[in-house]
């Protein structure tokens, strides 16, 4: 059987599984202290969405590896392509966590769901630094090669949450460099200095030791210099790697494709397939200005660098039905 008729019948399969599931009128209990009820029918309406996510991108899948002449496997992926996929053998569960797409609030929610947090059960009493710390979760690359291919099986809710890709950097851009967070700090004295040493020419000194006031401009055309921005000139630091390969969805097969503009709704359905019906997403969380600002940011770069800047995230436009308008105000060619 080809892997295209297992995606289909994987959809086919998930859909009717959820259908019943509905229909025994399981309720959605609050967990935590956010007072968010979900009833089937919202479920019924978010996962007829969700099916339709998952073909666009299968097609774009067949497309993509058409394009590039090549198609990736399970066992082409290197530890660091499994780093940021958590899995959850309890509750058959991977998600894969992409920065600046509340995979920090997702890390509180998983630390509850396998047990890792006694102190309540309200995840945002949990510290944002010991969600990310070290070791805290199971990664795909921790499993033997037939747990692999368990969770790549129909049984395992496989989740990822993406966000468009240049919403995604700017927000990256203002909590890492523009901002005054400790977080921001640690990027500052690092990527910030090296940022206006090598590409502002007459910097001041203040502005060399400190590297706190790197304009956007320069923050993109740092992103467009791999020889800066790249370890080994291949890989970005994860706050702004391409999500396509972070979490390799043409290989890993997802059949919940949540997307940040429906974030509570894309959570729910997740924790619901994996059967965590007593808890629920936070959702006490900041809302961004992050979309309402891209125009702001974006207009005063010359079209050049935003096309060269589009073609390095292209994969995440195509795969996940992305497009330029929000930026520009008109697509590409």
């Amino acid at each position: 059987m080809s892997m295209k008729l297992v995606w289909l019948w994987g959809i086919l399969y998930f859909h009717l599984s959820l259908l019943t599931a509905i229909t025994t009128c399981l309720p959605f209990e609050d967990g935590n202290n956010n007072n968010v009820k979900i009833n089937g029918q919202s479920l019924e309406l978010t996962q007829t969405i969700n099916i339709q996510r998952q073909e666009y991108l299968q097609r774009q899948c067949d497309l993509w590896s058409n394009d590039m002449e090549k198609s990736q496997s399970l066992d082409d992926l290197t530890e660091f392509q499994m780093d940021h996929m958590i899995v959850d053998q309890e509750h058959k569960l991977l998600y894969c966590y992409v920065p600046k797409v509340a995979c920090t609030n997702w890390k509180r929610v998983l630390m509850l769901l396998t047990g890792k947090w006694h102190n309540g059960t309200d995840p945002l009493q949990i510290p944002g630094s010991l969600a990310h710390s070290i070791g805290m979760f199971t990664k795909f690359y921790d499993l033997t090669e037939e747990e692999r291919l368990k969770v790549l099986g129909e049984d395992y809710t496989r989740f990822i949450l993406v966000r468009h890709p240049f919403e995604r950097l700017l927000s990256a851009y203002r909590n890492k460099l523009e901002g005054d967070a400790p977080s921001a700090r640690y990027f500052q004295s690092r990527v910030g200095r090296q940022i206006i040493k090598e590409l502002r020419p007459g910097a001041t000194n203040e502005s060399l030791n400190l590297g706190d006031d790197v304009q956007f401009g320069e923050f993109v055309q740092y992103l467009l210099t791999p020889e800066l921005s790249r370890t080994n000139q291949t890989e970005y630091n994860e706050h702004w790697e391409v999500i396509a390969k972070l979490c390799n969805p043409c290989v890993m097969k997802y059949n919940v494709v949540g997307k940040y503009d429906t974030l509570l709704d894309d959570s729910a359905l997740a924790l619901y397939l994996a059967g965590a019906q007593n808890l629920t997403f936070p959702t006490g969380h900041k809302p961004s200005s992050t979309r309402a600002n891209l125009r702001n940011y974006f207009d005063p770069l010359p079209i050049g660098a935003i096309r060269r800047l589009y073609e390095i995230y292209e994969e995440d436009f195509r795969l996940f039905d992305y497009g330029m308008d929000d930026v520009l105000g008109f697509e590409f060619g």
